[in-house]
């Protein structure tokens, strides 16, 4: 039985994993109030209306995923460095439950999105504020927030949310790609991060092994 002050973070979880499994028709309130140990009801007292609970839904996980995002973020780290961080940190976050992977991919592309992203915007969105941060804001590309994310965390997202997960080397070219993809044509990546997509893909090339060098090859 669940506790009354657990009711509501309870049937938010029950959404998410409904809608991760099913899609929104799959999800209705009474569906949801039976996964999360509560009368439908119940359910209602929290969450005046579908809408309202799916938004609440969005909101937390959104929220969950800012601070994983942002965790450790170093402000003094170059703008790639930042961007390596973020997106491996997210992609760490998605990766322990991919209910919210796919919860969130259902969300993007149904009819609540719309409202969905405008509360996120006006409650405060810590992954829109650090894109537009001063380091960024002179290497990314004139397009809308929505766009980039697309480029960017949305790949990643969509990844998991189909099941794709990644090896370090794949990640890392992955972070790579979306850097090419967001900046601007005179950004260059920068020489370290060459040098780890060289060597990976030396690795991979090689099943793992060291290339072995020879005199001519210096």
């Amino acid at each position: 039985m669940t506790s009354a002050m657990d009711r509501p973070a309870a049937i938010r979880r029950a959404l998410r994993d409904l809608v991760a499994e099913r899609g929104f028709h799959g999800a209705s309130m009474g569906a949801v109030a039976k996964e999360a140990g509560v009368a439908t009801g119940t359910a209602y007292v929290h969450y005046e209306s579908k809408d309202e609970l799916v938004y609440a839904t969005y909101l937390e996980i959104k929220a969950e995923l800012g601070e994983a995002v942002l965790e450790e973020f170093d402000t003094d780290a170059s703008p790639f460095e930042q961007w390596d961080h973020m997106l491996k940190m997210a992609y760490g976050f998605l990766l322990e439950e991919p209910e919210r992977a796919r919860f969130l991919s259902q969300l993007e592309e149904s009819p609540y999105y719309e409202e969905a992203h405008a509360r996120l915007i006006a409650s405060g969105d810590p992954l829109a504020e650090a894109a537009r941060s001063e380091g960024f804001t002179s290497l990314i590309v004139d397009l809308p927030y929505q766009v980039i994310y697309a480029l960017s965390l949305g790949v990643a997202l969509r990844l998991i949310a189909a099941g794709v997960q990644l090896k370090d080397e794949e990640l890392d070219t992955l972070v790579a790609a979306t850097w090419r993809a967001v900046t601007r044509p005179q950004t260059r990546l920068p020489r370290d991060a060459c040098d780890r997509l060289e060597r990976n893909a030396s690795s991979t090339a090689l099943g793992g092994a060291t290339p072995e060098r020879k005199p001519h090859d210096y």
